[in-house]
């Protein structure tokens, strides 16, 4: 099955996320408590082994104390 073009932005996007979380210092645990999850969730995202729905992503965004829609918008601007 040939991978979905969309892989690398989606990558991107986790490796955005975790820049965020350990530019503030927080843990896997400290965000998944934020939005009602575990840390293996958090984990699991952060090692691609689960993909990040919009709702999440806006979830993951608010605990880590970033606007969904800056944050969404540098991922866009970086395709470009």
């Amino acid at each position: 099955m040939p991978s979905s073009i969309f892989d690398s932005v989606h990558r991107r996007l986790v490796e955005l996320l975790v820049e965020a979380r350990k530019r503030d210092r927080l843990t896997q645990k400290m965000v998944g408590e934020r939005v009602g999850k575990s840390q293996s969730f958090v984990s699991m995202i952060e090692r691609h082994q689960r993909r990040v729905d919009v709702v999440e992503f806006i979830a993951l965004c608010r605990a880590l104390g970033k606007d969904p829609e800056v944050f969404f918008a540098l991922l866009v601007a970086e395709q470009s």
